[in-house]
């Protein structure tokens, strides 16, 4: 099949804009980091650099360029640049399949607002989140510090434990949906007709795990400054531990965009369709953006509102809500939907 020069350019900045979208957003969210706990604590928190302290973030990125480079007396130098990077690079790959709009109208052709779609969407977003575990264990055992590496197994276990609730959470949601396409799933949610409605114990589940595999407070083990220095990254310095920095408020934001995505209806909101057909579709698609980054930021700020509120898990603690608390949820949830979807194709087939 061949493909014009037209589409190639088009999807080449979605993907740039995608891109460039997720940056700024992490890079701002350490900005609202700061304000939102000198909020909560009745400080006043960046307030020099720029109004407000805007300017904040691109003054902590020019410190973090131009300090020093520093490797350890580690046989794995290689290793040891690797592990930032696949850290970042996952954090980014994560936003290709997201669906932040239905389609503009640009010089006479429907632009899709998504680098791509495919029909496996869910799966790829999982195996991409389970290969950023690789970067900080790998930073963490090149780093040849005992606390790195303690860190970097918490990270680990962490993560692997729950990803297993994550995916038995999701499993629920796709027997409802019946559809991997984020896509798909989001024109579902048309209206008020959102997943969390019919599956809010899949919801509070995903979002605990969430909370886990992005390393936030009270799930924040892997690198508690009072039991591990710094954890997995207390080897880094300049832009490789800015890397891991970023990161982790990188995938902050994707995971907030995903549970508004599967549970909140994406980019949709009451009216869209009327809005479509009496104002523009360019109009009510970027109203749809719109709403979609509103339904992120509430997200990224509860993320934050927990980080300053709930203290940190013990280990056990942690272990235990994983295997013996969210997984035997999931598996109840799995099986509660399985009933009333069979109940109701039962009925739906005897015609009551």
């Amino acid at each position: 099949m061949m493909v014009d020069g037209t589409f190639i350019i088009e999807k080449s900045v979605v993907i740039v804009v995608v891109f460039a979208i997720t940056m700024i957003m992490a890079m701002y969210s350490t900005w609202a980091e700061r304000k939102v706990a000198a909020f909560l604590q009745d400080r006043v928190g960046p307030n020099r650099a720029g109004w407000g302290g805007l300017l904040q973030p691109l003054a902590d990125g020019m410190k973090l360029f131009s300090k020093e480079e520093f490797e350890p007396n580690t046989p794995n130098k290689f290793l040891f640049v690797v592990g930032p990077a696949i850290a970042m690079s996952t954090a980014l790959m994560t936003s290709a399949v997201i669906p932040w709009g239905d389609r503009l109208h640009v010089f006479g052709r429907d632009v899709l607002l998504q680098a791509t779609d495919v029909n496996i969407a869910l799966l790829y977003v999982f195996g991409v989140i389970s290969v950023g575990v690789y970067g900080i264990m790998i930073g963490g055992w090149a780093s040849n510090n005992k606390f790195s590496l303690m860190g970097a197994v918490r990270a680990a276990s962490q993560m692997v434990s729950y990803e297993v609730a994550m995916g038995l959470s999701m499993i629920a949601l796709l027997m409802m949906t019946g559809t991997l396409s984020l896509k798909e799933i989001s024109e579902q949610q048309a209206g008020m007709n959102w997943n969390v409605f019919y599956q809010p114990l899949s919801f509070l589940i995903f979002l605990i795990c969430a909370f886990a595999e992005t390393n936030r407070t009270p799930f924040d083990l892997a690198e508690c400054e009072s039991e591990l220095i710094g954890g997995y990254h207390t080897e880094y310095s300049s832009m490789k531990m800015g890397f891991y920095l970023f990161a982790e408020y990188a995938n902050m934001f994707i995971s907030a965009t995903i549970i508004s995505v599967l549970f909140f209806g994406g980019y949709n909101y009451p009216g869209m369709q009327w809005m479509v057909e009496n104002v523009g579709v360019n109009i009510a698609n970027v109203l749809g953006i719109a709403v979609l980054f509103a339904k992120i930021c509430f997200f990224i700020f509860f993320y934050m509102w927990v980080r300053w509120t709930i203290p940190r898990f013990r280990y056990d603690q942690l272990m235990n809500l994983g295997w013996k608390i969210l997984i035997p949820l999931s598996i109840i949830n799995i099986v509660i939907t399985g009933v009333v979807i069979l109940r109701h194709d039962i009925a739906v087939y005897l015609g009551f």
